[in-house]
């Protein structure tokens, strides 16, 4: 039975009904403020798809909240509806939430006994195998049977061009292949420049630590251990990485991929990624200066991992830090040059970088593959030939000349001279142009 109380107000038993309802509003509205407020803040950093139609889904059920029908009965009616609805909401968050992750993988039992004997050595030193450089070759001449690759960036300096594609494979994360070119580095500088850990750190802000757990001074395999910094709502990410170099001429083919090991046992923080691979192709090409020298160095990278992120989240991730973290690199490695002549040592990691396996010529012809490394010894080699063909012609035409102003220094100026020094000026003028 309504009645009212000494101020006007609505009340049942002697309780006002205004203060009841608010209390009630407030706790059946504490949930849905605590959705939006972790809406607002993920939006923030990453801004996903979904957010704008959270947040408008939010403010019409307030909308309808504050439109509830006067009365005891209906009011509290319309709160208990408007209370289930919002639990149904936060379901439906949390399975958007729990859908970021990638399903974890089961390591029971797969993880090596003993690290210590030889038949352990002997297995990590093969993590990284020929069968694995054979799919390398593959995937760089594109038949390895995935899907087209989607150009997603094309951007370059003064000193580097870059190109990004990407694309998503039936199954697993999304792959990434990437093309930079930067001027004034050789090959091999730009080899030990990807090794090295111990000045990676110098030029790669997401990298915060790098242990080296394992090595091959054989083969030149390593086992190394990566912590890599994830932004403030993530968890850092741990790789154990295995990780080798075949070189064929000039060219270098450099594999790197996630490889199980006890060395690391495994934390809650930073988060293992198991699912890892970033291999790249290092090879001399033309400078974009357009004098046909080799000059600048090209590396064709292929990296895909499972980060545990969403994966439409992952790519929005990767879009925006790419260029980022890509154009750190070219002041870097110029940066590893300038160290390299000052007569520095070199780290551990990078003499390991110079302990390489050669790849047999018969590989390109299994897998029927052209060998590149050929055309490009003949490409440098045709145009050696061209600039010393060039010379040679610049010395006569400097030699004619030369030999012009020494004649006329030394003739007499009276008119046999002059007429004798327009001859012969002629005559060299056209044996210069022949040249």
């Amino acid at each position: 039975m309504e009645e009212l109380d000494s101020k006007g107000n609505f009340s049942v038993l002697g309780k006002p009904v205004v203060l009841e309802t608010m209390a009630d509003l407030l706790a059946a509205m504490m949930p849905i403020w605590v959705a939006i407020a972790f809406g607002i803040v993920l939006g923030w950093s990453w801004k996903p798809r979904w957010a704008s139609f959270l947040v408008f889904g939010l403010r019409s059920r307030t909308r309808l909240l504050w439109s509830t029908p006067p009365g005891l009965g209906a009011r509290r009616l319309w709160l208990a509806i408007t209370a289930v609805t919002a639990c149904s909401m936060l379901k439906e968050l949390w399975l958007k939430f729990s859908a970021w992750r990638w399903p974890r993988t089961d390591f029971s039992g797969k993880e090596t006994q003993s690290s210590s004997s030889p038949g352990d050595q002997q297995q990590a030193n093969c993590a990284v195998s020929d069968e694995d450089l054979r799919k390398f070759l593959l995937l760089l001449e594109e038949r390895d049977g995935g899907p087209a690759w989607q150009m997603m960036m094309d951007r370059s300096t003064t000193g580097m061009a870059y190109q990004a594609w990407r694309r998503d494979p039936s199954n697993g994360p999304t792959q990434y292949k990437s093309r930079t070119v930067i001027e004034g580095i050789t090959p091999q500088l730009m080899r030990d420049f990807f090794w090295d850990d111990e000045f990676r750190v110098e030029w790669d802000d997401m990298l915060l630590s790098a242990k080296t757990l394992d090595e091959c001074p054989e083969t030149g395999y390593m086992l190394v251990h990566w912590v890599r910094k994830f932004p403030f709502f993530c968890k850092d990410r741990e790789y154990t990485i295995g990780r080798r170099i075949w070189e064929h001429g000039n060219t270098y083919y450099c594999l790197q991929m996630g490889v199980e090991t006890d060395k690391v046992p495994r934390k809650n923080k930073p988060r293992r990624v198991d699912v890892f691979y970033s291999s790249f192709r290092i090879r001399a090409v033309e400078s974009r200066k357009g004098d046909s020298q080799l000059t600048a160095c090209e590396v064709l990278l292929f990296h895909s991992e499972e980060m545990g992120i969403q994966k439409d989240l992952a790519k929005l991730g990767v879009r925006q830090g790419m260029w980022g973290c890509v154009k750190g690199m070219e002041p870097g490695a110029h940066s590893y040059l300038a160290s390299r002549k000052s007569a520095k040592p070199l780290s551990r990691p990078a003499l390991m970088a110079q302990i390489t396996t050669k790849v047999p010529a018969s590989v390109f012809r299994e897998l029927g593959i052209a060998d590149t490394t050929l055309e490009v010894q003949a490409g440098s080699g045709s145009a050696v030939e061209e600039v010393s063909a060039e010379n040679k012609k610049n010395v006569w035409r400097w030699i004619i000349l030369g030999g012009a102003v020494a004649l006329a220094c030394g003739v007499d100026r009276g008119a046999v001279g002059k007429v004798l020094l327009f001859g012969i000026a002629r005559r060299l003028g056209r044996l210069g142009r022949k040249l």
